[in-house]
Protein backbone atom coordinates (compact mmCIF):
# COMPACT_ATOMS: atom_id res chain seq x y z
CA UNK A 1 0.00 0.00 0.00
CA UNK A 2 1.84 3.25 -1.17
CA UNK A 3 0.53 5.59 2.59
CA UNK A 4 1.44 2.79 5.12
CA UNK A 5 4.14 3.65 7.09
CA UNK A 6 4.92 -0.01 7.67
CA UNK A 7 4.85 -0.50 3.70
CA UNK A 8 6.98 2.62 3.39
CA UNK A 9 9.71 1.18 6.43
CA UNK A 10 9.79 -2.23 4.03
CA UNK A 11 10.52 -0.32 1.32
CA UNK A 12 13.32 1.87 3.11
CA UNK A 13 11.61 4.86 2.50
CA UNK A 14 11.57 5.56 6.50
CA UNK A 15 14.89 4.85 8.37
CA UNK A 16 13.86 1.70 11.64
CA UNK A 17 15.99 0.15 13.34
CA UNK A 18 15.84 -3.61 11.97
CA UNK A 19 16.63 -6.58 13.96
CA UNK A 20 15.35 -8.97 11.18
CA UNK A 21 14.36 -9.12 7.52
CA UNK A 22 14.13 -11.86 5.32
CA UNK A 23 12.13 -12.12 2.23
CA UNK A 24 8.62 -12.64 3.61
CA UNK A 25 9.19 -10.59 6.80
CA UNK A 26 11.15 -7.69 8.44
CA UNK A 27 11.58 -6.97 12.58
CA UNK A 28 12.31 -3.78 13.80
CA UNK A 29 12.24 -1.60 16.84
CA UNK A 30 9.01 0.19 17.91
CA UNK A 31 9.72 3.78 17.51
CA UNK A 32 7.05 4.20 21.20
CA UNK A 33 9.01 1.11 22.99
CA UNK A 34 6.65 -0.03 25.85
CA UNK A 35 9.73 -1.41 27.21
CA UNK A 36 13.56 -1.55 26.06
CA UNK A 37 13.59 -3.78 23.05
CA UNK A 38 9.82 -3.44 22.03
CA UNK A 39 9.80 -5.04 17.99
CA UNK A 40 7.22 -5.13 16.16
CA UNK A 41 7.31 -7.97 13.26
CA UNK A 42 5.69 -7.15 10.26
CA UNK A 43 5.09 -9.44 7.13
CA UNK A 44 6.45 -7.41 3.80
CA UNK A 45 2.99 -8.39 1.79
CA UNK A 46 0.39 -5.62 2.78
CA UNK A 47 -2.32 -7.58 5.09
CA UNK A 48 -4.76 -5.01 6.58
CA UNK A 49 -5.08 -7.23 10.22
CA UNK A 50 -4.74 -10.94 12.04
CA UNK A 51 -8.42 -11.45 9.45
CA UNK A 52 -7.26 -10.32 6.48
CA UNK A 53 -3.52 -12.72 6.58
CA UNK A 54 -3.59 -15.62 4.67
CA UNK A 55 -2.24 -18.68 7.02
CA UNK A 56 1.09 -19.10 5.05
CA UNK A 57 2.61 -15.46 6.00
CA UNK A 58 1.06 -15.91 9.31
CA UNK A 59 2.97 -18.83 10.32
CA UNK A 60 6.13 -17.24 8.65
CA UNK A 61 5.67 -13.85 10.70
CA UNK A 62 4.98 -16.25 13.85
CA UNK A 63 7.65 -18.02 13.63
CA UNK A 64 9.83 -14.96 13.30
CA UNK A 65 8.29 -13.62 16.68
CA UNK A 66 9.44 -17.07 18.33
CA UNK A 67 13.09 -16.12 16.72
CA UNK A 68 13.16 -12.87 18.30
CA UNK A 69 11.46 -13.66 21.57
CA UNK A 70 14.28 -16.46 22.00
CA UNK A 71 17.32 -14.28 21.46
CA UNK A 72 15.47 -11.50 23.45
CA UNK A 73 15.81 -14.21 26.45
CA UNK A 74 19.59 -14.64 25.87
CA UNK A 75 20.26 -11.33 25.11
CA UNK A 76 18.49 -8.63 26.99
CA UNK A 77 19.38 -8.58 30.89
CA UNK A 78 16.40 -8.56 33.53
CA UNK A 79 14.38 -9.42 31.32
CA UNK A 80 11.69 -12.45 33.09
CA UNK A 81 9.24 -12.98 30.09
CA UNK A 82 7.79 -12.15 26.72
CA UNK A 83 3.92 -10.97 25.45
CA UNK A 84 3.17 -11.34 21.80
CA UNK A 85 0.38 -9.52 20.94
CA UNK A 86 -1.93 -8.56 17.90
CA UNK A 87 -4.40 -5.75 18.10
CA UNK A 88 -6.54 -6.72 15.42
CA UNK A 89 -8.79 -3.14 14.61
CA UNK A 90 -8.84 0.07 15.58
CA UNK A 91 -11.07 -0.44 18.87
CA UNK A 92 -9.16 -3.28 19.42
CA UNK A 93 -6.21 -0.38 19.32
CA UNK A 94 -4.27 -1.14 16.25
CA UNK A 95 -3.08 1.95 14.94
CA UNK A 96 -1.45 0.80 11.80
CA UNK A 97 -3.52 -0.79 9.52
CA UNK A 98 -0.85 -3.64 8.39
CA UNK A 99 -1.03 -6.63 10.45
CA UNK A 100 2.19 -6.80 12.97
CA UNK A 101 2.69 -8.76 16.07
CA UNK A 102 4.54 -6.80 18.96
CA UNK A 103 7.32 -8.66 20.79
CA UNK A 104 7.21 -7.30 24.50
CA UNK A 105 10.14 -7.74 26.66
CA UNK A 106 8.86 -7.96 30.57
CA UNK A 107 11.27 -7.08 32.76
CA UNK A 108 8.47 -7.30 35.99
CA UNK A 109 4.72 -8.03 36.25
CA UNK A 110 4.45 -4.24 37.46
CA UNK A 111 5.59 -2.89 33.56
CA UNK A 112 2.37 -4.05 32.34
CA UNK A 113 -1.40 -4.61 33.10
CA UNK A 114 -2.81 -7.83 31.57
CA UNK A 115 -6.14 -9.39 31.60
CA UNK A 116 -7.12 -11.60 34.42
CA UNK A 117 -6.18 -8.47 37.08
CA UNK A 118 -9.93 -7.36 37.07
CA UNK A 119 -11.91 -10.36 36.37
CA UNK A 120 -15.04 -9.70 34.15
CA UNK A 121 -18.76 -11.69 34.23
CA UNK A 122 -18.06 -15.39 33.94
CA UNK A 123 -21.46 -16.78 34.09
CA UNK A 124 -22.03 -16.84 30.40
CA UNK A 125 -18.69 -18.49 29.16
CA UNK A 126 -20.43 -21.44 28.02
CA UNK A 127 -22.96 -19.82 25.78
CA UNK A 128 -19.66 -17.76 24.20
CA UNK A 129 -17.86 -20.52 23.57
CA UNK A 130 -20.30 -22.45 22.08
CA UNK A 131 -21.20 -19.20 20.01
CA UNK A 132 -17.30 -18.62 19.04
CA UNK A 133 -17.07 -22.52 18.16
CA UNK A 134 -19.66 -22.69 15.51
CA UNK A 135 -17.84 -20.70 13.18
CA UNK A 136 -14.31 -21.87 13.33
Amino acid sequence: MENCIFCKIIRGEIPSYKVYEDNDVVAFLDISQATKGHTLVVPKIHSSNLIDIDTVTLSKVMIVAQKIATSMMKTLDGIKGINIVNNCGEDAGQSVMHFHVHVIPRYSKDDFVMHGLNPGKTENLGSIAALIKTKI
